[in-house]
């Protein structure tokens, strides 16, 4: 962290201007010896500066524009230089080897971010939610983002941890220093009603994050059915482009053919699965196989059943796994005479929808179905302010299994002081959810999915 690091901020190839960041203590110096123009080392902090770029022999490199920022009022809180030039590789690659010929280091992917959490400028639900707001596609995306680098998420955990802090604290006091007339005797009575509130506050966050996870990651959904049903069918009508091929033969689809498309903001990944029955083809075989595992992984499942063909045992078995998961029944082909019986489908009737994807209908029914079932309109017209990484719903859950142990050891008398061990164990897992203690693997692994630069 003692070192100056520097990188290309922007995207590598032709444009109108590129820009070279550096930052460390050494980073108005490095940049002053190769600028040709004002002298960088003594131009007031947050100014832009014209000039030129030059090598050892004094020949001009580029003609740059370059930001001065000093410490601590930077996004590293380190003083930092950004040297904007024309956006021609050449030239920008030019700057970067002089920067690095002059005492810079290249910097590792994310380590400008890396060291503004380490410095105390952000905190580590901020810094993921950088790459985020990189990353977004969407307008929903990018407001989830935005609300949490401006600390709206943060809060949220924060709460929670003032909340266990001032239990913490009551019992530490009651513990030792008994004498203390002004203060609470806290005791399991008192201490339920206080547990049970964090739980509920923990639950809340949990569930409201599902929609979180559903705008930075979009739904996982999978076509499911037997072969012939208008599967790759509806994929194409979805996509509303030929995707998959689609033939009269049993078999044509033998893997799995992905799409996506927004639906209110939110994406919808979408697959395609080889049709599910019984073949001695070893191809198709791995198809089917895929294909029931795609059914198991999904956020989604849209299960396609002929409406012109009987219900059969095997689709009645995968049906019957239904149970538990988020899925639509769509009964394809209405176009053709019924020969399939409603009644005995063993699924929520509520769940069905009737098309004819040959003849264009039932689209927006579907599409409106899956809006209902995912409360995309909500999501839509609601601040997004939720969790939306794995990593960190992953922690709470795992939060809120143990704060429900602690309700649950309240309610069978375990000594207070235990109990306060307990608490305080939870209190610093939710501190790595913010960064508030953390572990050196988890922030190489985090940091070195961002692109380089950032």
């Amino acid at each position: 962290m003692n070192d100056t690091i520097c990188a290309i901020s922007t995207s590598q190839g032709v444009g109108a201007i590129a820009i070279i960041r550096v930052s460390g203590e050494e980073a108005i110096s490095i940049a002053n010896k190769i600028f040709k123009g004002k002298d960088l080392t003594t131009v007031d902090s947050h100014t832009i500066n014209y000039g030129y770029i030059i090598d050892k022999n004094n020949k001009v490199i580029d003609e740059v524009l370059v930001s001065v920022m000093r410490s601590p009022k930077t996004f590293t809180t380190e003083d930092t230089v950004e040297i904007n030039t024309h956006g021609g590789v050449a030239s920008t690659n030019k700057v970067l080897e002089l920067l690095l010929t002059n005492g810079c280091r290249l910097a590792e992917p994310g380590e400008f971010t890396k060291r503004a959490f380490l410095n105390g400028r952000i905190d580590l639900l901020e810094a993921e939610a950088v790459m985020d707001l990189i990353n977004a596609k969407t307008n929903t995306q990018r407001e989830l983002a935005t609300n949490q680098i401006t600390g709206k998420v943060s809060d949220l955990i924060n709460k929670l941890r003032d909340d266990m802090i001032q239990i913490i604290s009551n019992i530490n006091v009651n513990i030792d220093y008994p004498e203390y007339d002004d203060v609470d005797i806290i005791t399991n009575e008192l201490l339920i009603p206080k547990i049970t509130n964090i739980k509920n506050q923990i639950n809340k966050i949990i569930k409201e994050s599902q929609n979180g996870k559903i705008i930075k990651e979009g739904i996982k959904t999978c076509i499911i059915g037997r072969p012939n049903v208008g599967k790759s069918s509806l994929l194409n009508q979805l996509l509303e482009e030929e995707k998959a091929i689609v033939t009269d033969i049993a078999g044509t689809t033998r893997d799995i053919v992905e799409g996506q498309i927004y639906l209110n903001g939110i994406l919808l990944n979408i697959i395609d699965t080889a049709g599910i029955r019984q073949t001695e083809d070893i191809i198709e075989a791995l198809g089917v196989e895929k294909s029931l595992k795609m059914m198991e992984e999904s956020d989604l499942i849209l299960f396609v059943l002929n409406n012109n063909e009987k219900i059969t045992e095997d689709i009645k078995t995968l049906l019957n796994k239904l149970e538990n998961k988020n899925y639509i029944i769509i009964i394809n082909k209405t176009d053709l005479p019924k020969k399939l019986n409603v009644e005995k489908l063993p699924v929520d009737k509520c769940q069905i929808v009737n098309m004819s994807i040959k003849n264009k209908t039932g689209i927006e029914e579907l599409k409106q179905k899956i809006i209902e079932m995912f409360n995309i309109s909500q999501i839509e017209t609601t601040d997004p302010t939720y969790l939306s990484n794995s990593r960190s719903i992953g922690i709470l859950e795992s939060c809120l299994e143990s704060i429900k142990e602690v309700e649950k050891g309240l309610g069978n008398n375990v000594p207070i002081d235990m109990i306060e061990l307990d608490i305080k164990a939870i209190w610093e897992k939710l501190g790595t959810i913010n960064g508030t203690t953390y572990e050196e693997e988890l922030l190489d692994e985090m940091f070195s999915r961002f692109c380089l630069g950032k």
